[in-house]
């Protein structure tokens, strides 16, 4: 342990967040980590390129902290304490993510460290900065909100991190960024860290970070590099066999926590769905769902009451779980850039994973673009079916595996799943008793359709025969009596005299 301590310590970590890291197991800096915290530690900016799953939340995190004086360390507390570090990240996942990483890393301190993100009340948050905070993690949004109302204080902030700036770049977010990034004081350090580096992201870095050092985990333009932890496999699909090929797949040996995209939300629905039917224990995660909706669902996943997620590209954004061992692209991606990131949820944290992509016909000429951007060995996907051999033992799928599993095996396990498939059955239940009833005209649902059409049936010949006695209302009594004619009498038709007979 001694050696381990040394090794952060040589980097120049103090002596309470080694100790903290180590506590959590944390024992052996990452290469982005080494080649970060040499020069964060002394105060420069610094632009750090770096997919997520590389170890970058502490690579600005342990700096971040170290310039922090803690609740126990100031020289007076009769002052509210007011925000001395900001980090911005896009997305409301990566926040809270963010701010696990740093309460694990400052646990030998006194330090606060607060989430600010939208979906949730405004007053927990806006309690929690008025007592006073160390480190606020949040996403443009609500922090802007919050400032505006003159609630988040950033006046005191020394040190700022835009964490997967190009990602808060593709969501429209660069304006709010720069508002945040002039409401800071101009002598502070500024740690910018982005998987790729758009034109957009460099000027940013250009107009708001004094002479900043560029650091490469490595080359994120060679995706050889990008996965070398990732074995791929691009197949040509057809759309009408995909949820068999998907299902199969999921019964892959060595199968763990698997994240299945898709382009849109109602495909990301209709396969979650699909795949809950045939036994699997699924959720779907995308932009519609409520922040609570998701935060159950990525808790679900991370827990183990749920193994496979369906979700969209924007949803999956900053789902930071290293031991996803597979991911499956159902359709295929928009361009070369989505692909590094679909294909970065696994593979991760030196683990190996597998990307499988499935590409329909008419996204063939889609495919073939990234396929050339990226240098890959896929610019003819071989035809693959839920039976083609290659298909199994590419992927280690036992011969004889259907799209469906037996019944001991399909009851998902954990309360989230277990009460997902009780409502369907609930569900399910209802949709064949009104089936049942419509069907069964012996049933009460066909009896009191009966007595329903019955009684419209009554009213509308009391209108009828009310319209049709000379224009003149019919008294109770000549009702009555007609009510009473032998059976097979009626009412006098129209066009009928209605006259009594001489």
């Amino acid at each position: 342990m001694a050696q381990t301590e040394a090794d952060f310590a040589e980097l120049g970590v103090s002596g309470p967040i080694v100790a903290a890291l180590a506590a959590a197991g944390i024992t052996h800096p990452f290469p982005i980590q080494s080649l970060t915290l040499p020069v964060a530690l002394s105060g420069a900016d610094i632009i750090g390129q770096a997919k997520t799953g590389t170890g970058k939340t502490l690579g600005f995190g342990i700096p971040l902290l170290q310039r922090v004086v803690g609740r126990d360390e100031a020289e007076s507390d009769s002052e509210v304490r007011l925000p001395q570090a900001l980090v911005v990240v896009p997305t409301r996942e990566l926040a809270k993510q963010v701010a696990a990483d740093l309460v694990t890393a400052s646990t030998q301190r006194t330090i606060d460290i607060i989430t600010i993100y939208g979906g949730k009340d405004f007053e927990p948050q806006i309690q929690a900065l008025k007592t006073g905070v160390d480190v606020v993690v949040g996403t443009p949004g609500r922090l802007l909100d919050l400032y505006g109302r003159k609630v988040l204080k950033l006046h005191k902030v020394n040190t700022v991190v835009l964490d997967e700036a190009d990602e808060m770049l593709d969501l429209g977010f660069l304006p709010d960024v720069e508002r945040i990034i002039n409401a800071v004081p101009a002598q502070r350090q500024t740690m910018l860290f982005s998987a790729t580096m758009p034109g957009a992201v460099i000027t940013l870095a250009r107009r708001y970070m004094n002479r900043p050092t560029h650091i490469r985990a490595h080359d994120h333009d060679d995706l050889s590099q990008t996965g070398k932890n990732t074995t791929q496999f691009v197949y040509r699909a057809h759309s009408m066999d995909k949820d068999e090929l998907v299902a199969r797949l999921l019964q892959a040996e060595g199968r763990g926590r698997t994240i299945i995209f898709t382009r849109t939300k109602r495909t990301a629905d209709k396969l979650a769905a699909e795949l809950t039917d045939r036994g699997f224990a699924v959720r779907a995660l995308h932009g519609d769902l409520g922040q609570v909706q998701r935060e159950r669902a990525l808790k679900s996943f991370h827990d183990g009451h749920i193994d496979v997620l369906v979700a969209t590209d924007v949803a999956a954004r900053g789902i930071d779980i290293d031991d996803v061992t597979h991911v499956v692209n159902f359709q295929c991606p928009d361009d070369e850039k989505t692909y590094v990131h679909r294909i970065g949820r696994t593979g991760r944290a030196g683990k190996s994973g597998v990307a499988v992509t499935l590409v329909d016909w008419d996204d063939l000429h889609r495919w073939r673009l990234i396929n050339k951007a990226l240098g890959l060995d896929h610019d003819d996907p071989a035809e693959t079916y839920s039976t083609s051999p290659h298909f199994f033992s590419d992927l280690g799928i036992p011969k004889g595996t259907k799209g469906r599993l037996p019944r001991q095996q399909s009851e998902p396990s954990g309360e989230d799943a277990s009460g997902e498939r009780k409502r369907e059955r609930r569900r399910g239940g209802a949709s064949q008793e009104r089936g049942r009833g419509s069907r069964d005209r012996g049933g009460q649902s066909a009896a009191d359709e009966s007595g329903e059409d019955a009684a419209q049936k009554r009213t509308r010949r009391t209108r009828e025969r009310r319209r049709t006695r000379g224009g003149k209302p019919v008294g109770r009594a000549s009702r009555a009596h007609t009510d009473k004619s032998p059976a097979g009498e009626s009412a006098p038709k129209s066009g009928e005299s209605a006259s009594p007979s001489k």
